[in-house]
């Protein structure tokens, strides 16, 4: 459970209809199986002591005598598993029988949670042999120990607080106000469901939808354990979909009727509980007695480190899957146009100036620019794309940022600045011949002054071309590239920007600019502020602030999940472990948190830019930080 993780498990067992013996023997395999590999929390479905088939049987002795020995040999099998199980089971508790969920752990029964919401309609008639549970419903005696009984329990971890879980069973969660919204606001950052849903045209998708948006809703993990074959097929069929999610995204789910019996991942309760503390609107009760809530305390050990199965993407930012990412990409891009467009129509525009360099951010940024006139009715030739060769320029990014300007039918100019910063080294005494950041900065300076005074000329609005990762990096010259009008790519990582470019190239019916477009995302990422190695570019991005899949990697983990840098170092380790080693995540690590908090300053005074995405860097939105905070718990070394 180390770095907040806990592994858990949803698993559909073997059963056999009203044979406790039989089914309780197959779910301690399952068990110790489970136990075997690290998990921590075992769910089974419910009912799965006897079957949720039984009918009127569920009101006989002998079922409901023989469900608590085999209970009791369940307790008796697992009592040296460092786990906690979840069993489904029918339990008589003053004079009225209930369909519970019993919580176990060390040979001990932890607490019995009765269903609350007992449907009666359709192909559910449970209202015949059971009754609904209420919050306090006192004690039962199980063998030779009482455990607490009723919906309010809380089951809590000694050695881990937040490792806290509770209850609710299949229709509970279908209901209008499920019992575990309550269940997440008095601090259970897990949610088990106990499920025996049967199969029909449509439900799973439906059931899917309940489960990912619960755990959405109450910024938890859902473990939701399902029924299947074994059960009777007198009229219902069951299909087995347990499902893990977490926090709106499911991260581990069987198909109905596949093969695999057991759902095993990790849940990071680190994750939900600094999502909560983000989330001013989250409801927190202070004191969880006073709506009729007990903690049930469980101990599995010491906190060992949790072997990691999950997946993580290299890049958190990109979505999986072609299709996803053109729905993505179209997104994305309507809210950087339209939120340009804004810009202009208030401010009575109809220019704009993008200095077009030939890389992937003046490239992206045009583009918008372009689909925000359109959008506005406006002619293209308001848009003054600038491309101003340097010392550094490369004959591959000025013919591409003319060819790009041409293939879009905006209006083009062609400013050589060489002199002009020449003049200026000659006013403050620098040598052409020290290429030092005095060298390079001035020619980013000289090049925002050109756009400045040309969107004067033309009453037009200069169009800021940075995006996410450069001011995470600080890696923006300070009242230079750094400055614009208005920033269509102030929250669009490096890694996004790819795929957007990608997205109008595959998009455009021509292939002239199709070509241009993908010969710019061939072109190493560069400021092109150094002289380049005869034809080549000499000066690359990447060589010196480090690859952006890893500082993407970095920042979506700080920013959106709250985590330290051991951590992050723990997960890009898991992530790109067959690309970097470990000496080269720690060195780039360590790098992007020393950027991270010296160039704070640039960011508390960014242009304004829509925000696209759960990650945002701006000072009026997302991130508030001091210019001179100290960075050393951020620190590895």
């Amino acid at each position: 459970m180390k770095d907040g993780f806990v592994k858990v498990a949803a698993v559909t067992p073997d059963v056999r209809v009203a044979d406790p013996e039989y089914n309780v023997k197959k779910m301690v395999e399952k068990a110790e199986e489970a136990a075997a590999v690290g998990v921590r929390l075992c769910v089974f479905p419910e009912m799965s002591v006897t079957g949720y088939t039984c009918g009127d049987l569920f009101l006989t002795d002998a079922l409901l005598n023989g469900a608590r020995e085999a209970l009791y040999e369940y307790l008796y099998q697992t009592a040296e598993l460092d786990m906690v199980s979840v069993l489904g089971m029918p339990l008589e508790h003053r004079g009225r029988v209930y369909n519970t969920a019993v919580a176990v752990c060390g040979g001990k029964v932890l607490g019995v949670v009765p269903k609350t919401y007992i449907p009666n309609y359709k192909e559910f008639y449970e209202a015949r042999q059971f009754a609904p549970g209420e919050p306090e419903m006192g004690e039962i005696l199980l063998g030779d120990d009482k455990a607490p009984f009723g919906t309010g329990l809380l089951f809590q971890d000694t050695w881990i607080p937040e490792f806290t879980f509770a209850i609710e069973l299949c229709e509970d969660l279908w209901a209008v106000s499920p019992p575990s919204s309550e269940h997440a606001v008095v601090g259970a950052l897990l949610i088990v469901n106990l499920s025996a849903s049967n199969e029909l045209t449509g439900k799973s998708e439906y059931r899917r939808d309940l489960v990912l948006g619960q755990s959405g809703r109450a910024v938890c993990g859902y473990i939701y354990a399902d029924a299947g074959e074994g059960e009777s097929s007198t009229d219902m069929v069951f299909a087995g979909h347990n499902m893990i999610a977490e926090n709106g995204r499911m991260i581990a789910e069987n198909k109905p009727f596949g093969d695999e019996r057991m759902l095993i991942t990790e849940i990071d309760i680190a994750k939900l509980r600094n999502m909560r503390r983000n989330l001013t609107t989250f409801p927190v009760c202070a004191d969880w007695r006073n709506v009729g809530y007990r903690r049930c305390r469980f101990d599995i050990g010491a906190p060992t480190e949790t072997m990691i199965t999950r997946k993580y993407s290299k890049l958190p930012f990109v979505p999986e899957g072609e299709s996803a990412r053109t729905e993505r990409a179209t997104l994305i891009t309507d809210i950087q146009s339209r939120g340009l467009a804004k810009r202009l129509s208030h401010t009575g525009c109809r220019d704009a100036v993008v200095g077009l360099s030939g890389g992937l951010d003046s490239t992206l940024a045009l583009l918008v620019t372009v689909k925000a006139f359109d959008h506005l009715g406006l002619s293209r030739d308001g848009i003054h794309a600038v491309t101003m060769p340097c010392f550094g320029t490369t004959d591959r990014t000025h013919d591409n940022a003319v060819r790009l300007a041409k293939e879009l039918g905006t209006d083009f100019r062609e400013i050589d600045i060489k002199e002009s910063v020449r003049g200026h080294f000659s006013d403050i005494g620098q040598s052409e011949d020290v290429h030092d950041v005095t060298y390079e900065n001035s020619q980013a300076r000289e090049r925002t002054q050109v756009l400045m005074d040309i969107a004067n000329m033309t009453n037009g609005m200069v169009i800021g071309t940075g995006d996410l990762s450069e001011l995470a990096l600080g890696w923006a010259t300070y009242n230079g590239d750094h400055m614009s009008m208005y920033g269509v790519n102030a929250s669009i990582p490096k890694t996004l920007v790819r795929y957007l470019v990608k997205y109008f190239a595959d998009s455009t019916d021509k292939e002239s600019l199709k070509t241009v477009l993908y010969d710019i995302l061939d072109t190493p990422v560069s400021p092109e502020l150094l002289p380049p190695d005869g034809d080549d570019i000499s000066q690359r991005t990447e060589d010196i602030v480090g690859p952006y899949e890893l500082h993407d990697f970095f920042l979506y983990h700080m920013m959106r999940t709250g985590a330290d840098s051991k951590k992050i170092f723990r997960l890009a380790k898991y992530a790109f472990g067959d690309e970097y080693d470990d000496e080269t995540i720690e060195h780039w690590l360590d790098t992007f948190m020393r950027r991270f908090f010296a160039q704070q300053f640039k960011r508390s005074c960014l242009p304004d830019g829509p925000k696209v995405g759960t990650v945002s860097l701006s000072p009026r939105g997302d991130w508030r930080m001091p210019s001179d905070a100290a960075d050393t718990l951020w620190r590895l070394s």
